[in-house]
């Protein structure tokens, strides 16, 4: 069944006994992305250290993906979400890949997300982390942004970029309580049209810093890390309030994800059991997040799905979801999740690509293959994975390795775009991940 069948048709009795068909209205989309967050951080996903009731209840109101694949680090994570393309393709292919003269993709040579969208009549706004992708988020297609300089947290600061203009507060200001507010004033103006927000947290990234709602004179790292993905939990509660005070629950997607796995110190057992890697690494804790999807009375409720998704799925999906036309002769590499949003089985994608630097690798229910063409058992993934020896295949292990590496030699990864400079200057700012 085509999607836009999907969609509830109001039946309006006009004078006369006539019936017509109203024309079906045009989610608005949300997209929030915590930073730092892996799913050892989210008690839904079985967190044993941290609580989130909101997201736990955000996911209670929709559907929750169990295999969800960024990028290990967030520059390229964020570059794949805003075009819907490979690494290779774009050269958003490590965090420095944004600097002048790096390789990093740019808005003119892509069809960013927002851009599509705007020209599906969303209003479209960002707020939060940005510096990676490179330019500013206008450039993006964003109508309305309000960010900053950094590539890690911005928390006690006083300087942002309000729409292209450096803006300073007064002292005392807590960042993310600035980003939130202004993502409420941008729902609040555009509350009568459709529109698109990408709600780009800088919580819970390093430094990890009191919040708030922090308790005097708190100075262990690990109590401050917790309080910060509280407060974190906090916002999105207050999100999804918001959105029902305004009377817009019911025709609004909202999305929760993390752009990459848990940082160094901070990573916890999920079940008693700890994640196999962390941000940074070509191992599951990497690149596997979070990915909650939530529309009331849409998106089936209370659904835990096994599909996978890849973080250049959203762009598509976005896309089918808003009626915008996708660029023609121009290769996106996302797999539209619409049908399972809309509670229709779909297509699941077989498998997910990742990719970071000169490293990559090949995902699929049960087995993984990397750039060196190395076999991986994943059935008892996201905690550990088994190097698999060609000499003592199976006939499924057999079938897994011709499979993935047919995909690999499609994909073609090591004749696209490379950044040997930023692989470099990466290594030298591993210390402010």
């Amino acid at each position: 069944m085509k999607i836009a069948m999907t969609f509830a048709i109001t039946f309006l009795c006009i004078a006369g006994g006539a019936t017509i068909a109203a024309e079906p209205a045009k989610p608005n989309i949300i997209f929030v992305l915590a930073d730092d967050l892996g799913m050892d951080g989210v008690s839904c996903y079985g967190a044993d250290k941290h609580q989130t009731p909101n997201i736990d209840a955000l996911a209670a109101s929709g559907t929750r993906f169990k295999t969800c694949y960024a990028a290990p680090l967030c520059g390229p994570s964020r570059c794949l979400l805003m075009t819907g393309r490979y690494a290779f393709r774009t050269g958003g292919i490590t965090n420095q890949s944004w600097r002048g003269g790096g390789p990093g993709a740019k808005s003119a040579n892509e069809h960013p997300m927002a851009a599509i969208l705007k020209q599906a009549g969303y209003a479209t706004g960002q707020a939060g982390k940005w510096r990676q992708v490179g330019e500013l988020p206008g450039n993006w297609g964003f109508d309305e942004f309000l960010t900053d300089n950094t590539a890690s947290g911005w928390y006690w600061e006083t300087n942002y970029n309000k729409n292209g203009k450096e803006i300073t507060l007064p002292e005392g200001t807590y960042g993310p309580d600035v980003i939130q507010n202004f993502t409420f004033d941008f729902i609040e103006r555009h509350k009568d049209k459709p529109f698109f927000f990408y709600y780009a947290m800088h919580l819970v990234h390093k430094p990890t810093l009191h919040t708030p709602d922090s308790s005097p004179g708190t100075s262990d790292k690990n109590h401050l890390y917790d309080d910060n993905i509280k407060y974190m939990d906090k916002q999105v509660g207050a999100l999804v309030a918001e959105i029902e005070k305004l009377g817009l629950r019911k025709n609004t997607l909202i999305i929760f994800s993390g752009d990459n796995g848990t940082a160094v110190g901070y990573p916890s057992t999920v079940h008693g059991r700890m994640i196999d890697g962390f941000k940074g690494s070509m191992l599951e804790g990497g690149s596997r997040t979070p990915f909650i999807a939530s529309w009331p009375g849409t998106t089936p409720a209370g659904k835990v799905s096994d599909d996978i998704v890849s973080f250049a799925d959203p762009y598509v999906t976005f896309a089918e979801l808003a009626g915008a036309k996708l660029p023609e002769d121009f290769k996106i590499d996302g797999h539209s999740i619409a049908p399972q949003l809309l509670g229709e089985p779909g297509t699941p994608r077989a498998w997910a690509y990742v990719q970071l630097g000169e490293r990559w690798f090949v995902r699929e229910p049960g087995f993984k293959m990397n750039e060196e063409g190395s076999l991986y058992d994943m059935s008892d993934a996201p905690f550990v994975q088994k190097v698999i020896h060609e000499p003592s295949d199976t006939d499924q292990t057999k079938a897994a390795r011709q499979r993935l590496s047919a995909i690999l030699a499609e994909l073609n990864p090591a004749a696209g775009k490379t950044d040997n400079e930023g692989k470099k200057r990466n290594e030298r700012g591993k210390k402010a991940q």
